[in-house]
Order: C-alpha cells, then sequence, then structure tokens
C-alpha cells in the first residue's frame, strides 16, 4: 500500500510538471505571436471623387508603425464601401468586435461619443509631449471636439474654394481676383459678364452658379448658431447683407435659372468647389474629360463686409475605441495616422485632401505636388493653402443641426424669391428655428 502511494505521488507530481511545462510553452508561444491592433477603414476618397489608391495613407502608416514596432500586426477589412461604413462599424460595435481604431464620418461623431464608442483622448494627448495642439488647424482640430474634450483627431481636410473661368474673364477683359477679393469685386464681375452674347435677347453668359446664401454668410462672419444648438442667429445684422447680397447676385441673371451645363460648357465665371475636386480635375486626365474647353483655377470664397475669405472645413478623422485592450499602441496608431510629418506629407500625392499640420501644408516644397500638370500661373500655393485653412470654419456638431439647417434653407429660399416681405422677414425666420431648437 505504501509503495502504491508512493508511485501515485510520483505521477501526479510527473503529471503537474509536465502540465506546468505545458503552459510555460503556451505562454512562450504567446509571447512570440504578434499582436494584432485591427483598424477600420473604407474604400474610395471621402471626398465623392475618384480616388486611384484608397488605402495608399493607411498602407503607408502601417508599414511606418509596423516598423516602429516590431511583433506587432496592424489588420483591416478592404473592400468597405463609405457609403456602407456606418453600417458595417455599427455592427462590429453590437458585437462587441469593433476595430480598436478606426476612421469617423463627421455625421457619426455625436452618436459615437454619446454611445461612449470614442474614447475621451485628454488624459492621453495631456501625458504625450509630441502632441501640441497648434500644430494643428483650429477648424479641423474642433471637428473631433465635444464638450472642450477631445474624442477624434483630425486626418486630412477639404476646404471650399471658388472655381474661376480663367478663359471666361480673359476674353472680357477681366483681370483674375486676387485671394484677398471682396462680395463687391465678385459683384461687379458678375455685373460685367453677365450678358446676351449672341444677339437673341436671351442671357447667355453668366457670373456664377451654385454660389449659396451658406457660403456667403460663412464669409461674412456669421455664426448661425450657438455652439450647444439652443439659438439661431438668423435676426443678426450680417444675415441681412448676406440678404441683400444674394437677392443682387441672383437678380443679375432675370430669373434663369443657371445650370451645371452652363458652367460645364464654359459660360459661367466662378463656380465653389472643394479643394478635393479641385485637386482630382486640375491634371491630366481627368481636366480633359470634365473641363477641357477653358483654363481655370482657384482661388478663397470673396469676403463680406463683416468677414473675411472663409469657407467651410471638411474633415475625415480617426479614433479609437474606448473598450480597445491595446490602447499604448492604438494611441501610437492613432498618433501616426494624425501626427506624423511623413504621413501628412504624402496627403498632397496619395489623397485629395489637405494635411491637418500646419507646418506640412506652409512646407517650402507643397507647392511641387499641386504643380502635377507643370501650370506655374496657377492660384494655389502653400501660402494661400495655410490662410485659407486658418480661416476656415468648422459646421456646428449639435444633433438638431441638419433638420434646422434644412428649415433655414427653405425659410431663406423664400426670402430670396420675394415670396414673403423682406421686413422682419428674419426675426420671423429665427423665432421659428428657435421654436424648433428649443422643443
Amino acid at each position: 500500500m505504501r509503495i502504491f502511494r508512493s508511485c501515485y505521488g510520483r505521477w501526479l507530481l510527473a503529471l503537474g510538471g509536465i502540465l506546468l511545462l505545458g503552459l510555460v510553452i503556451g505562454w512562450l508561444q504567446l509571447q512570440r505571436a504578434p499582436k494584432q491592433l485591427r483598424i477600420g477603414v473604407f474604400a474610395g476618397s471621402n471626398w465623392g471623387v475618384p480616388a486611384a489608391d484608397s488605402y495608399g495613407i493607411i498602407d503607408m502608416a502601417v508599414q511606418r508603425f509596423e516598423a516602429a514596432h516590431p511583433g506587432v500586426k496592424v489588420t483591416y477589412v478592404s473592400g468597405i464601401p463609405k457609403e456602407d461604413y456606418s453600417e458595417w462599424l455599427a455592427e462590429r460595435v453590437v458585437e462587441g468586435n469593433e476595430p480598436d481604431v478606426f476612421l469617423v464620418l463627421p455625421q457619426d461623431f455625436n452618436l459615437y461619443v454619446s454611445m461612449g464608442l470614442l474614447k475621451r483622448l485628454d488624459p492621453l494627448l495631456q501625458q504625450d509631449g509630441d502632441y501640441q495642439p497648434g500644430n494643428y488647424y483650429r477648424a479641423a482640430l474642433e471637428y473631433g471636439s465635444h464638450d472642450e474634450s477631445q474624442y477624434a483627431l483630425p486626418m486630412e481636410s477639404v476646404p471650399t474654394l471658388m472655381f474661376v473661368n480663367k478663359t471666361l474673364l480673359q476674353r472680357n477683359g477681366i483681370t483674375m481676383p486676387s485671394a484677398e477679393w471682396t462680395w463687391q469685386d465678385f459683384l461687379r464681375i458678375c455685373q460685367q459678364l453677365t450678358r446676351d452674347t449672341d444677339g437673341d435677347g436671351a442671357v447667355d453668359q453668366f457670373g456664377c452658379y451654385d454660389y449659396t446664401w451658406q457660403q456667403a454668410a460663412l464669409s461674412n462672419g456669421l455664426e448661425l448658431f450657438r455652439p450647444d444648438g439652443r439659438t439661431s442667429y438668423f435676426a443678426d445684422s450680417r444675415m441681412e447683407e448676406v440678404v441683400r447680397f444674394m437677392i443682387a447676385v441672383q437678380g443679375l441673371n432675370h430669373g434663369y435659372q443657371v445650370s451645371a451645363q452652363d458652367f460645364d460648357m464654359g459660360r459661367v465665371a466662378f463656380r465653389p468647389f472643394t479643394f478635393a475636386e479641385y485637386r482630382t480635375y486640375k491634371p491630366y486626365p481627368w481636366r480633359i474629360k470634365r473641363y477641357s474647353g477653358f483654363e481655370w483655377d482657384c482661388i478663397p470664397m470673396p469676403a463680406g463686409p463683416s468677414g473675411s475669405n472663409a469657407s467651410q472645413l471638411d474633415t475625415l478623422m480617426a479614433g479609437m475605441s474606448s473598450r480597445t485592450l491595446q490602447e499604448k499602441l492604438a494611441w501610437e496608431f492613432l498618433k501616426t495616422l494624425c501626427c506624423d510629418k511623413e504621413i501628412q506629407q504624402a496627403i498632397f500625392t496619395k489623397s485629395q485632401g489637405l494635411p491637418v499640420l500646419r507646418q506640412v501644408v506652409t512646407a517650402d516644397e507643397v507647392s511641387g505636388p499641386l504643380l502635377q500638370d507643370g501650370q506655374e500661373g496657377m492660384q494655389v500655393n502653400g501660402k494661400m493653402l495655410d490662410r485659407v485653412l486658418e480661416e476656415a470654419v468648422a459646421p456646428p456638431k449639435f444633433a438638431k443641426y441638419g433638420e434646422a439647417m434644412l428649415r433655414a434653407d427653405t425659410g431663406m429660399r423664400r426670402i430670396l424669391q420675394g415670396n414673403m416681405p423682406f421686413n422682419n422677414a428674419l426675426n420671423k425666420l429665427q423665432k421659428e428655428i428657435n421654436a424648433y431648437l428649443q422643443y
């Protein structure tokens, strides 16, 4: 019996040793196995233009990150169209399996913050000496902020510029406007150009197409809403300046509705465009496919009497999941996307947008990537872009903003079309919008 117990004890000891050895081997293999960091991205351009290399920036960031972090593997699912991306990410969130780092579309930002999905970045930003808020353009950084806290970082931005038909201006003996032009300059040139060129009694040449009261309001220094979305400012005297200006601009066409076809055929001098459209359609071969009948360029939007050459800035952001198990690695990759100078510089050649880092935009070599088709006389350069981005405005992010703007646009159209008395019309509109906001 004593011998049996002794053998049994040695057997248990041997078995325990084998199990312990297995655990050690498993632990060592686990340590040697590459850590995985998952990111969420979509295919195609964020800016609604053709994209030759959807993942150029992402792949470059992954390569740099993995080289700096041996033993870490960054993965992503490719082929998700932008229009399906929000739904795809929502499904991952429901499963509790969202990526550690993911691109954030502006329309989803508020929802993600309210759900607690996006990690509040303030503690990480304060501890990281590499991060300096002043390195970013204010409007771009505002996109990822909520209640004075940062939940996402800007990756690339696109401002709105004014497309100018240089050929039409030259044909009519008009000098190309400067980057500091004003509403008065804009209206004067439109007045000179809007006329009947073939003598048939109908106006067939026009000053502008698709210029909106919202764009005029931004360039006149007007904030339409209080940041919390509880109050609007449509009765502001600067809005009255906007209305009078827009009535004057629209009145030049004598009731004719200028169309995109008129512009494409070279019969219109000015049209607001995003910088992404400029980047896409300026070089060959897209220029030939889209606008080959005239020479053109872009300048900032005209400044109102109470404002500047400001326009809206659209920004693509990146954030990290509040549930990530790889917080340190996720933060380092987020910085690679949004803070790394080489990645930001690559936006000039691999994307249609603009970097969000001020020092990258103002670098001496910026003009090179923009001169893709050798047009040395082009207006767009680093100095001008820096000014445009500095003056750009981020749209409000409160929950009712979209519907409030739809209601405001309907009311403004009635005012501009003369369907309601101008006197007190803006006061009435403000009361209507405020009633909706405060309901």
